[in-house]
């Protein structure tokens, strides 16, 4: 690794610009003083030059306080004092084939255990590799702190390896945005980017972490190429000036400093906003529950949450990470005919779902039948209000509070018992139509809803579901039933594409002992096929099912019957399976042949992970059925 901060004396020492840069030196020391080099400060606090500490340690203590498992990373010198402390005190630092792929991981592990996501790249093209992730991330309500190297602040703008504007790229997406610019600062601020990534509605946040501030007293003053002596009065400014620069990045470094968690801000309900809903409900005779993903956010676990939904005896759908809150099968859970219910019910509960194109922006939902809407967020909750619905109640406050505090206070409420019972009698007719349409012969290759109807059929109780893909996927979301809460992972409302590789990884580190699933459409397989090679190298056996129709079929169908060309829809059967065998995972391919032992060859490929402790990717050649037809792609 090299740096550049040796121009700023030899440039001024040696080359014939020296006067021009000497004089915009002195108008800066004169311009801002005290102000620009903390002089008060540097002579109240002690600069240890003999230290080899680094700023990478205080990261790594600060993120131990807040009891963070992981950091995933692509590795690059702006940023390996960070990785190097945190391997040593103990936090497991994972790297990836591709950036995006780790801040997916970290999303993943916060989703997933309630803590905040971690994820550490190096500057310019590292951090810009993230932003589709980050994005991701914003729109999914997944707190992640993202730690971004970057040039040195003294070099910025001056043309340094990989500088760019960083702050303007991310402040957009992010929460909190801040460049520490001294060691000093390293813990105050990660302290409140940690905050602030889990108050109100989570969310990314981004610390710059430029590379002056990450390696020791010697070797910054060294590259700095700051001296203790000079000839001249040029010179004399000049080192002044870089000397100054390096002090005040390290005075007070080591002094101790407070590392552990500040207080969470999550938004409670009011005990008036619950008796208004209170009544509300005690009107209704077939109240309906829309779950969306907030509902799944601390401080309330999920059993509790459970318990709520079941005193409150009133059928939901669930939607994003609340997908398996209620097990694989619950009376109280519907799956097919949203439109339809949303039509009939008398009172509706936005529990955390948003009137976005999930719900047509408000345009589903019935005008006569009062909505309470629960959401953390301001702008969500009065998503598309001023057009097509208004909410009776709007509770600004955390989903799953609100929930067990309406169950209580709602407690013996009761219902028409037919309500629930017609929505379940719905829910087996078109199961039974989904049924026999996956034992229709397909033209070419294998029935997709037979594949998916076997992978429902062999899933183990502890399975972990990542959905990444679009036609393949979307009929795989109404087949496969997620069998606890926090099993299923699916990218939100942003419908990114290649989350699934980066999603496993993150998932198997944070349940290494549950059975993880990517179901991956082919197109998006291609993404993120390159991480079997990090389950290979971390020792985490990860299963994927490839539908493989050779198209971005969701795309296609549309395309071809608007506007007559398959242009740029059209892919190959490509043997996947061999390429997970070359990132050291194991391989299936299924065929129309193997039509009558699906269930057999999952089961079979299941084993053998099992025993070899290897990945595997079971690659499915699939034709095309009428299931899909008719749904919306973007």
């Amino acid at each position: 690794m090299t740096f550049d901060f040796s121009i700023l004396a030899t440039g001024l020492q040696e080359t014939g610009i020296s006067m021009f840069l000497g004089s915009a030196i002195i108008g800066a020391v004169i311009g801002w003083g005290f102000k620009k080099f903390n002089l008060i400060y540097l002579a109240m606090h002690q600069v240890d030059t003999t230290s080899k500490r680094n700023g990478g340690e205080i990261v790594a203590k600060v993120l131990e306080a807040h009891n963070i498992k992981h950091m995933f990373t692509l590795a690059g010198g702006h940023i390996s004092p960070i990785l190097a402390a945190a391997e040593k005190i103990g936090i497991k630092v994972v790297d990836t084939r591709h950036e995006v792929s780790a801040v997916f991981a970290a999303d993943a592990v916060a989703r997933m255990t309630g803590t905040v996501g971690v994820v550490a790249v190096t500057a310019g093209p590292g951090l810009t590799n993230t932003v589709t992730a980050i994005k991701n991330a914003q729109m999914a309500e997944s707190p992640i702190l993202l730690l971004g190297g970057a040039a040195a602040t003294i070099l910025k703008g001056r043309g340094a390896l990989q500088d760019i504007d960083q702050m303007s790229l991310f402040s957009p997406l992010c929460k909190y945005c801040v460049s520490v610019t001294s060691i000093r600062d390293i813990a105050p601020i990660l302290r409140t980017a940690l905050q602030i990534a889990q108050s109100d509605t989570p969310g990314p946040v981004f610390v710059e972490m430029p590379i002056d501030v990450l390696y020791s007293y010697e070797l910054v003053k060294r590259e700095v190429g700051a001296k203790s002596d000079g000839k001249g009065i040029m010179n004399k400014i000049v080192n002044w000036y870089l000397n100054n620069y390096v002090d005040n990045i390290f005075a007070g470094a080591w002094e101790p400093v407070e590392v552990n968690p500040l207080a969470v801000h999550i938004p409670m309900p009011t005990s008036q906003q619950v008796l208004k809903c209170v009544e509300l409900l005690s009107k209704a005779k077939r109240p309906l529950i829309l779950m969306g993903s907030q509902s799944t956010l601390p401080p309330v676990k999920s059993e509790e949450l459970v318990r709520a939904i079941n005193r409150l005896g009133i059928p939901c759908y669930l939607g994003g990470m609340s997908r398996g809150l209620l097990g694989a099968k619950s009376d109280l859970q519907a799956r097919q005919h949203r439109r339809e219910a949303l039509k009939e019910a008398d009172l509706i509960i936005l529990a955390g779902s948003v009137c976005d194109f999930r719900l047509s922006y408000g345009r589903v939902l019935p005008r006569k039948a009062p909505i309470i809407a629960v959401n953390r967020n301001k702008d969500q909750l009065h998503r598309n209000s001023d057009m097509f619905w208004k909410p009776a109640v709007a509770v600004q406050a955390d989903v799953g509070t609100f929930l067990v505090e309406l169950s209580e206070a709602a407690d013996g409420m009761k219902w028409d018992p037919d309500w629930v019972a017609t929505l379940q009698q719905r829910d087996k007719e078109k199961e039974i139509a989904t049924e026999k349409m996956a034992t229709e012969e397909t033209e070419t290759h294998l029935n997709p809803l037979a594949v998916l109807h076997s992978l429902e059929t062999i899933l183990p109780e502890n399975a972990i579901l990542v959905a990444d893909g679009g036609d393949f996927v979307g009929s795989a979301a109404y087949i496969l039933r997620p069998r606890l809460p926090l099993s299923w992972l699916d990218p939100g409302a942003f419908g990114t594409l290649g989350v699934g590789g980066g999603f496993a990884l993150g998932a198997k580190l944070a349940r290494p002992d549950s059975e993880v699933w990517i179901v991956w459409g082919d197109g998006s397989c291609g993404y993120s096929v390159a991480e079997f090679d990090t389950f290979t190298r971390f020792k985490l056996p990860v299963m994927a099912l490839v539908g493989n129709d050779a198209a971005w079929t969701q795309i296609l169908r549309e395309q071809v019957t608007i506007l007559g060309t398959d242009v740029a829809c059209k892919l190959t059967h490509t043997d996947y399976h061999v390429v997970a065998q070359g990132y050291g995972g194991l391989g299936y391919v299924l065929k129309r042949e193997n039509s009558s032992e699906i269930d057999n060859m999952l089961n079979k490929a299941r084993e053998e992970s099992q025993q070899t402790g290897k990945s595997v990717l079971i690659n499915a050649l699939i034709g095309k059925t009428g299931f899909r037809e008719g749904s919306i792609s973007v």
